[in-house]
């Protein structure tokens, strides 16, 4: 009898030292699940750090893939700003974020149902069809690319249209672009040339919603403008390098140093990955020198220096295996090409000297810029054809290298003051990288509405 209540006192102090265990192994994993979660197998390291998914939504930004020359840390990596540096850096070594590699679907990339080239043709001018919109009946347009508001006068760059070889394009007609659009998310994704495209597609649209059905939401990362009556949206993301980097607040990006991590996308996918229909772009940024490597798992801040084309390179391969293990038939991803610049008029004028500035009319026969590098079209190329049919490919880089008349050049805000000297000289101030608007952007819409 003076054993038996010493036993019983025992089984409450085992019940507390189970529950105790029980509450911290549950604490441990929900931990966790907000880290990094690794879960070891012979030769592999699966990786799932996003809250957002599971591990078939986003292969290259923390989810499963097989890692051979590196080692994913637990501990998530801090995001890259403006304020990132790197503490050294060396030269690339060649390494890469070897994912589970993904064979090619059947067949070469997805080709367009239509049997016409509509990326082959020549400009037509028309001012009875063209502009589709007016400059000033557009209340959502950027003061970047509203010409005519700053001071543009000939307005022959609004009137020309795009007429394929051998056969036409759809009329377009925004009543059916909404109805292909209704219950969906149409989203922008890249940099100041695709939000141009998103500007363009917006001010097409936006004239036939009321005024108390439509919203504009522009964000630090994603803009909104909303249709209520179609429970539709046109979006942009700022994604310029498409991989995370420092440069990805869309306003303070203009940096020294261009840092990005080429295993990490979840920072955009997380946003885009909701999108029914997405319209990629990339290849400006890639082209200002030399970009820096910081890999996830680098603890030390140590920095890879590559040059540009490089750097896109391993950027393309991240989104291509994105692609692969997330679009399935109910998504459409667009790619487009790179919107050629014209910053050298000896190019299409022999002899002459100076840019964009000044020019009021296409450029007449075949024509093909410095500016539109080969071999990055070809390394793009390269990674469309292996996606096969999952990616449409918007061919927009011959057609608009014609388009040496349809930059804003000087007719734009810039937001830094212009000194003297400078406004003396316009060519050296022009912009010949963007786009007027009405102008070549909705010629591109016109093409996604045709294969939408």
């Amino acid at each position: 009898m003076q054993k038996w209540p010493k036993k019983r006192t025992q089984y409450p102090l085992i019940a507390l030292v189970f529950f105790i265990f029980i509450v911290f192994s549950i604490l441990y994993n929900e931990i966790n699940i907000q880290e990094i979660h690794s879960k070891h197998t012979t030769h592999h390291v699966d990786d799932d750090s996003s809250s957002l998914a599971n591990k078939e939504d986003d292969p290259i930004s923390q989810s499963t893939h097989t890692v051979k020359n590196f080692t994913l840390p637990r501990i998530p990596p801090v995001p890259l700003d403006k304020s990132s540096s790197c503490h050294s850096t060396v030269k690339y070594s060649g390494k890469r974020a070897e994912w589970d590699s993904f064979k090619p679907e059947a067949g070469d990339r997805r080709e367009m149902p239509e049997a016409c080239d509509y990326f082959s043709g020549e400009w037509v001018f028309d001012n009875s069809s063209h502009p589709l919109y007016k400059e000033s009946d557009c209340p959502y347009m950027s003061d970047q690319l509203a010409c005519h508001k700053h001071g543009r006068q000939d307005l022959k760059y609004q009137y020309w249209r795009w007429q394929p070889h051998y056969c036409n394009l759809k009329r377009w007609n925004v009543t059916e672009m909404w109805e292909k659009l209704r219950g969906k998310r149409l989203m922008f994704v890249g940099d100041s040339l695709n939000r141009g495209q998103w500007i363009s597609m917006v001010c097409l649209m936006q004239s036939v919603i009321p005024s108390d059905k439509k919203f504009m939401t522009p964000q630090a990362h994603l803009s909104i403008f909303r249709a209520e009556e179609y429970n539709a949206s046109i979006e942009f993301l700022w994604a310029p390098l498409l991989v995370e980097s420092n440069s990805d607040d869309p306003v303070d990006h203009r940096l020294s140093e261009r840092i990005l991590r080429p295993d990490s996308l979840l920072r955009h996918s997380s946003e885009w990955m909701h999108a029914d229909i997405l319209v990629f772009n990339s290849y400006l940024w890639w082209r200002q020198g030399p970009v820096k490597l910081l890999w996830s798992n680098e603890e030390n801040r140590v920095c890879e220096e590559i040059d540009g084309v490089g750097g896109m390179d391993l950027a393309m391969e991240a989104w291509a295996n994105w692609v692969d293990t997330n679009v399935d038939p109910t998504k459409k991803v667009f790619f487009v090409t790179m919107s050629p610049t014209h910053f050298t008029k000896g190019e299409w004028e022999p002899g002459s000297e100076g840019n964009c500035y000044d020019e009021k009319l296409p450029i007449n026969g075949t024509y093909w810029g410095i500016d539109s590098d080969l071999s990055t079209m070809q390394m793009v190329e390269r990674t469309l054809t292996r996606l096969g049919s999952k990616v449409n490919v918007l061919n927009i880089t011959q057609l608009s290298e014609y388009r040496k008349d349809g930059h804003p050049s000087i007719y734009r805000k810039f937001w830094e003051a212009l000194t003297p000297e400078r406004l003396a000289g316009p060519a050296s101030y022009s912009d010949c990288i963007h786009w007027c608007l009405p102008g070549v952007p909705d010629i591109w819409n016109e093409l996604l509405f045709q294969f939408l």
